[in-house]
């Protein structure tokens, strides 16, 4: 009892004499506590809502056939089905991607949007999927007056229903592939769920005035007890049908944002990294200030194994504390994270889910667990070494004086630096970079402890030399002498240097490849997309009628469809594009395409997804068969992450007979005005589709697509902006204590004569140049882990490479930064050091 009162007592004499940095240390444990628990609710309750999303417009059957793509299934199909004896119930299902406009309801501001649109059976769906049949106006159901399926009845989710505002009996126009039809609300649906949008009609209304007559998009499927069912469904499908199993839904739901998810919890517990090293810097500072304190505990009976006891419960109070703040912040955190970015925290993945934010108490104590062990981390090393330290020399407030003559080993850095280049080399795995991060790891841990090493190179030759001004010369001759009490200083500069550098390279390298493709991609001065028209488009006739328009010199059509390759993955897109296919290449194949085969280009993702390579033959379902297609190369594509094929126009349409288009590219003449032609194009259009009509001109489209890049980016720009604030902090307070616990020097140095104003530069001298070597090495280590970052990470997260790009105003500000605050502190610090107690302190030698 005691021994725990002594060392209450000695935890809470520190904290009352170093509020601020023992404050740094829990802040720094607190904030990467709570930014990794934070994105890790944010994530996880917007998965869940997502899947809770999807899984309601799956209607939870027990099985799905699918079609591969929006030209669905043909329905003959059901009946072939139904008469397979494991299966006990099918409910056929036309499902189509649609959107509605302004209402006209009055008092409505509802300015339109996109939702889910099904088509089922009643009855049939009763049996198979009872959520997604509707209830209505009074509550009931409305199978038993069938009439009320019938015409112009829909039936819409509570999702959809608030997004619209209507009710019972008001009017509902909505357009899906390429037509327009005018329904009237009946009720909502029975189940549906809070997050899908989503609305229902009777499956031979959507079949009849959405152009689908003897196609379904899915069937959904209820299965006798059996391990073969599955594989007598599976045997009887066609090659335009998938099987979607529940697990495999949730898979391809889980995909969507997998690597997102991670990548931004790797990126939080930066910050908490980040606080492990201003932890041990506290600490070590700490315990060199206090030597004679625990050496005189040692005298009077403290064994070297309690006092590292004593160090380990300082840090692991320390982590105690900034734990439980990390959770409460977290927690506070997602709550506005979700409030102001939404749930898929700027990705673009979850914006059509409700985000449900709840406390998830495991999550909680995980990531508190990761602050103590952060804490206790940094707290070994400086325990040890205290333990170490001889009790005489402790007393006199020597301690462990190093020899200069000994140069500090330099083979463990760089042995965890080869392991971080080795790693850097590895596959991913389940699909994550998990040894890329691991090579950062390693890169960071090695080019910290590289410091003493390497101070100790880099100022030998000043050293040697020596200096006529007295100030420069004592300044280089101690940090050559005493290269331990440097790298103190230097680790937390390194550390936070190195990781402001890596995320700021990714970020630039980023935006300027996504600006430098939207350039390559956007040649033609106007562009045309149909919203949700996969299942339809613009007619010949509409197309013709939209190359009259005056003003343009040349069009270029283009049909784009989802096909699924794999049922546990999302969907690829299939762009069939008139005229040559000219993308900009990243490889390309020398060879013409064999015979028998259609020449096709695929995106970087695909490719990395699905292994295809250029100069290959692979087959893909299009138009209801099997098709042979030759890779003749591959072009980089930020726009679809799970891979795009893109097709000559004439070739698809031959493949498939689907004549329609859903977007167009115009080339206007020289002396056309942009705004007229493209009034006159919107008014050219049927009617039926000029509400899905978004028309874009190259400079807006650039302009909006870097907005969404920089809002999927915010949370990384704020993860930056903290790691830059707690590394100015922490090299503030380190260069503050480092010159604090040195007044014996300075007295020392009074007593010989030498002058205040020579001292001051000498701090000035050591912080400025401890701070440029610090940064340059930051830089240095920090412009490799980029490296890791743009060709390891990002390719094996979304698939996608990218140019490097240097930031190099934004380096060089850092650098400089850095510098300053480094040399600034010491000599602020260096003014309170050196009054009376700095003469005073040497007394106990006279």
């Amino acid at each position: 009892m005691q021994h725990w009162q002594a060392t209450g007592w000695l935890i809470a004499g520190e904290w009352r004499a170093h509020p601020v940095r023992i404050g740094l240390a829990v802040l720094a444990i607190a904030v990467g506590v709570a930014l990794g628990f934070a994105v890790h609710m944010v994530n996880s309750a917007a998965l869940a809502s997502f899947g809770r999303a999807v899984a309601s417009v799956q209607g939870r059957a027990d099985l799905a056939v699918r079609a591969r793509s929006a030209a669905g299934l043909d329905e003959a199909l059901y009946p072939r089905l139904a008469r397979l004896p494991e299966v006990q119930a099918i409910s056929p299902v036309v499902e189509l991607p649609a959107s509605w406009g302004r209402l006209a309801r009055p008092g409505s501001q509802a300015r339109g949007g996109r939702f889910t649109l099904i088509g089922l059976d009643p009855l049939r769906a009763l049996r198979v999927t009872p959520g997604l049949v509707g209830l209505s106006r009074a509550g009931q159901s409305g199978v038993g007056s069938r009439p009320t399926w019938q015409g112009d009845a829909v039936w819409l989710s509570p999702a959809l229903q608030r997004a619209t505002g209507l009710q019972p009996g008001d009017a509902f126009t909505l357009t899906a592939a390429g037509r327009q039809a005018r329904f009237t609300v009946m009720g909502r649906l029975a189940s549906a769920g809070d997050e899908a949008q989503m609305a229902v009609i009777d499956i031979s209304e959507a079949q009849w005035r959405f152009g689908q007559v003897g196609r379904l998009q899915r069937l959904d499927l209820k299965l006798a007890e059996g391990a073969g069912a599955r594989l007598a469904v599976q045997a009887a499908l066609p090659a335009d049908a998938v099987l979607a199993t529940p697990e495999a839904e949730a898979s391809r739901a889980d995909a969507l944002s997998r690597a997102y998810r991670v990548n931004l919890g790797m990126l939080a517990l930066v910050a908490l990294l980040t606080g492990g090293f201003l932890v041990w810097s506290a600490q070590a500072l700490s315990v060199a200030r206090r030597r004679p304190q625990f050496a005189l505990l040692g005298v009077l009976g403290l064994p070297r194994a309690g006092l590292v006891r004593q160090l380990l419960a300082e840090g692991l109070l320390l982590g105690l504390v900034g734990a439980a703040l990390g959770v409460a912040l977290g927690h506070g955190l997602a709550a506005l994270v979700v409030d102001r970015f939404g749930g898929d925290l700027g990705g673009g993945y979850f914006n059509r889910a409700q985000t449900r934010l709840g406390f998830d108490l495991a999550a909680a104590f995980g990531f508190g667990a990761l602050g103590l062990v952060t804490a206790l981390a940094g707290s070994i090393a400086p325990a040890l070494a205290a333990a170490r330290t001889a009790p005489a020399q402790a007393l006199k407030g020597l301690g462990d004086v190093p020899d200069p003559a000994t140069a500090p080993r330099a083979w463990p850095s760089l042995a965890l630096l080869a392991a971080g280049g080795l790693a850097a080399l590895g596959p991913a795995l389940w699909g994550l970079p998990l040894l890329g991060y691991a090579a950062m790891a390693l890169l960071l841990a090695g080019g910290v402890a590289l410091m003493p090493a390497l101070a100790r190179l880099l100022l030998a030759p000043l050293a040697r030399r020596g200096s006529a001004w007295l100030p420069l010369d004592l300044a280089v001759r101690r940090l050559w002498g005493v290269p331990q009490a440097a790298a103190l200083a230097l680790s937390g500069i390194v550390a936070s240097t190195a990781l402001m550098v890596a995320m700021a390279v990714m970020v630039a390298s980023f935006r300027q490849s996504v600006d430098d493709w939207l350039i390559a991609v956007l040649p033609s001065d106007l562009y045309l997309h149909l919203e949700a028209a996969e299942a339809g488009g613009l007619a010949p006739a509409d197309q013709a009628r939209l190359a009259q328009v005056p003003g343009l010199e040349s069009v270029r059509f283009q049909r784009v469809i989802s096909v699924r390759i794999a049922s546990d993955q999302p969907a690829v897109a299939v762009m069939a594009q008139s005229g040559d296919l000219t993308m900009p290449l990243t490889a390309a194949a020398d060879a013409a395409a064999p015979a028998g085969t259609t020449r096709a280009l695929i995106s970087e993702p695909l490719a990395w997804l699905y292994g295809w390579r250029v100069g290959e033959v692979h087959s893909l379902v299009i138009g209801g068969q099997q098709r042979r297609l030759y890779v003749a190369g591959t072009w980089r594509d930020y726009a679809r992450q799970w891979g795009a094929i893109m097709l000559p126009l004439a070739d698809y349409r031959r493949l498939t007979g689907d004549v329609t288009a859903t977007e167009a590219a115009f080339e206007l003449k020289a002396a056309a005005d942009a705004q007229t032609v493209q009034a006159a194009l919107q008014a050219a259009l049927p009617a039926a589709v000029q509400g899905q009509a978004q028309f874009g001109r190259p400079a807006e489209m650039r302009a909006v697509a870097l907005t969404i890049f920089d809002r999927s980016f915010a949370v990384t720009y704020a993860l930056e902006a903290i790691a830059i604030i707690i590394g100015l902090i922490g090299v503030a307070t380190s260069f503050s204590a480092q010159v604090l616990a040195r007044m014996r020097e300075f007295g020392m140095l009074r007593h010989v004569g030498v002058p205040r104003r020579q001292i001051l530069q000498m701090l000035g001298l050591e912080g400025a140049g401890l701070g440029l070597i610090g940064a340059l090495s930051g830089l240095s280590l920090g412009l490799v882990m980029a490296l890791v970052l743009v060709r390891v990470v990002n390719p094996q997260s979304f698939h996608w490479t990218m140019d490097l790009a240097l930031p190099w105003p934004l380096l060089a500000g850092l650098v400089a930064a850095l510098v300053i605050c480094a040399g600034g502190t010491a000599v602020i610090a260096g003014r309170r050091a050196l009054g009376g107690q700095a003469l005073l302190a040497v007394r106990a030698d006279w």
